[in-house]
């Protein structure tokens, strides 16, 4: 059962799970805490994980005023200290991975290591104009179900379109009680656009493991190389087969490779 954390004054809705090290999840472009539920299931035999909702997805509402990673990197450091955990492990994803890397700048002291998924380190020009297109669609497709079908073409593998779970997430997505409204997606994407920690990304000290899916097409394994390249010693791992959010189509595959990783960070004390 998710409750809501006052996080330095803004009610981030949260869900834990699990006992052992912690582990934060950080949602990417208007996913709620929920995106994360194979890794809540997964691995809570083996780490306390803590997913929750950003400014303006699920149940966490956006405030007035600029909307920037900085700030939403700052409710994840205040959300831990609300929590009482000095660091953890941290998982982001997509746009969730920008704020992961804002985090580990700007409060490098809670960050116990870094996984980045589909991430990059500033956008291209592919990049913008595939957002631009975002921001357009969301607010002129027909209704919400046309929106998410086109919308998870850049998500999703065609595997994942042709044996139905792709139908089964836009149902789900569909009565979800907290929809997301156009105006936040809207915000949202244009601080994900706005992301650009290049030529910061050097600084970052925590260990860092950098995936990317073979077929992604919104941030595609030389984006990827490019973050695990400027980060020192991290380390890079390209999934074959896999597109933009392979932590929900092979969560297995994920888990395993992510739990390798922080037992390995943990081993080095």
């Amino acid at each position: 059962m998710g409750q809501v954390i006052d996080a330095d004054g803004v009610e981030l809705w949260v869900e834990r799970r699990g006992q052992g090290p912690d582990v934060l999840l950080i949602s990417g472009l208007g996913d709620p805490a929920e995106a994360w539920q194979p890794q809540l299931d997964g691995l809570a035999d083996r780490y306390r994980l803590t997913a929750f909702d950003n400014r303006g997805a699920g149940r966490t509402p956006l405030p007035e005023g600029p909307l920037s990673l900085a700030r939403m990197a700052g409710d994840a450091s205040a959300l831990l200290r609300a929590l009482q955990v000095p660091a953890a492990h941290i998982a982001g994803f997509s746009g969730g991975s920008f704020i992961a890397q804002e985090l580990a700048l700007r409060h490098p002291g809670v960050v116990r290591s870094l996984v980045l998924m589909s991430t990059m380190a500033r956008p291209d020009p592919y990049f913008r104009s595939m957002t631009r297109y975002w921001h357009w669609m969301v607010e002129h497709a027909p209704d919400e179900r046309a929106m998410l079908e086109a919308f998870f073409l850049w998500i999703y593998t065609p595997r994942a379109h042709a044996d139905g779970m792709v139908d089964r997430f836009v149902e789900e997505a569909l009565a979800f009680e907290h929809p997301q409204s156009v105006e936040n997606f809207q915000r949202q994407l244009a601080a994900f656009t706005d992301h650009d920690a290049l030529d910061r990304l050097g600084r970052i000290t925590a260990p860092a493991l950098v995936l990317a899916g073979e077929l992604d097409l919104a941030t595609p394994p030389r984006l990827g190389r490019v973050v695990a390249d400027s980060i020192p010693d991290a380390e890079f791992e390209v999934l074959p087969g896999e597109a933009h959010q392979p932590f929900q189509e092979v969560p297995d595959v994920f888990n395993a490779r992510v739990d390798a990783f922080w037992r390995e960070v943990e081993s080095r004390g």
